[in-house]
């Protein structure tokens, strides 16, 4: 029987090998400092790395029992990975945070405090990034005005996964069965009273970032789809909104065609029809297809992760 609160962290990692030493050293000395009130658990989950990360987090576990591993078949992206370790923890509450170091251990015993005032989710809102190129930035703050603009729970402007959930949160949110969600939506969701903490995002220590603008752009358009269907309520408005466009157009292509004459007979009404015609069923298809590739992906029922075996756990 604990006499103490167990608190877990989860955390993804995807070719952190030579972060994962400093993470774990870092740890350790916020749990000595907590040592008093609080036990701790780390479920690392391996997500599918190509460097030595698996290895180095054996090593890590034979020192430190509080350390389990989750290894993935495969990577599963940052938040089938996050959610992956989030399945296998079973703490009072949860930190969730990168294996990068840019989400500071010592910010620890911070969010503890006010969970210990009894708000069950406290976020972070990052004030700067630094170590980020000025078109990561950009893609962040559009990012986020997107989805403040369009989902129907807005995360807060700049809120990262780096957070503290309580045990009644990190359940309600396992128990969710969508397969395409964007997780910081889920926590609005959800509605568990909440504190953001601002921070600055300190620059990554080691490693190379995964970012990738090809593959995180898709994935965040299906992100904010996947938290609202504004997209689909715009339609009829942006459909009307192009007629409108298109009559403003006639009138002034009637002008000029009074003026100076019709290149052919027939041409004003191809060019008006055109313009009307392709506005709409390309601008609509593109949404409707997004939809239809999420209907599709929830129908499979596929699972959001594999686990190839697990670490440091006790039955």
């Amino acid at each position: 029987m604990r006499t103490k609160k167990l608190i877990s962290v989860a955390i993804p990692a995807y070719n952190e090998a030579r972060n994962l030493n400093e993470l774990a050293e870092r740890l350790s000395a916020v749990f000595l400092q907590l040592s008093d009130q609080y036990e701790f658990e780390v479920v690392i989950c391996e997500n599918g790395s190509h460097d030595d990360s698996f290895a180095v987090m054996q090593q890590i576990t034979q020192r430190d029992a509080r350390f389990k591993i989750v290894r993935l078949t495969r990577n599963f992206n940052m938040e089938g990975g996050m959610m992956a370790a989030l399945s296998c923890v079973i703490g009072d509450a949860c930190i969730i945070m990168s294996a990068d170091l840019q989400d500071p251990p010592e910010m620890i015993p911070e969010f503890l405090a006010k969970w210990e005032e009894g708000y069950e989710n406290v976020y972070t809102v990052i004030t700067r990034r630094h170590g980020e190129s000025l078109a990561r930035r950009a893609a962040a703050q559009l990012f986020y005005w997107t989805i403040d603009k369009l989902s129907t729970h807005p995360v807060p402007r700049n809120a990262s996964d780096f957070r503290l959930v309580s045990r009644a949160a990190y359940t309600a949110f396992n128990a969710m069965p969508e397969k395409v969600r964007l997780i910081r939506t889920v926590w609005g969701w959800l509605d568990f009273k909440s504190y953001g903490i601002e921070y600055e995002r300190p620059a990554r220590k080691a490693g190379k970032s995964s970012f990738n603008p090809f593959v995180t752009a898709p994935y965040a358009v299906r992100a904010i789809f996947g938290s609202s269907y504004t997209p689909l309520r715009m339609i009829p408005i942006v459909g009307l909104l192009i007629s409108l466009f298109s009559f403003l157009g006639i009138l002034g292509m009637a002008v000029f065609w009074a003026a100076f004459g019709v290149p052919f007979p027939g041409f004003g009404s191809i060019i008006a029809l055109n313009l009307l015609m392709f506005g709409f069923v390309f601008l609509f298809m593109g949404i409707i297809s997004e939809y239809v590739g999420m209907v599709y992906e929830e129908v499979r029922q596929r699972p959001l992760y594999i686990i190839a075996e697990k670490v440091g756990f006790t039955e």
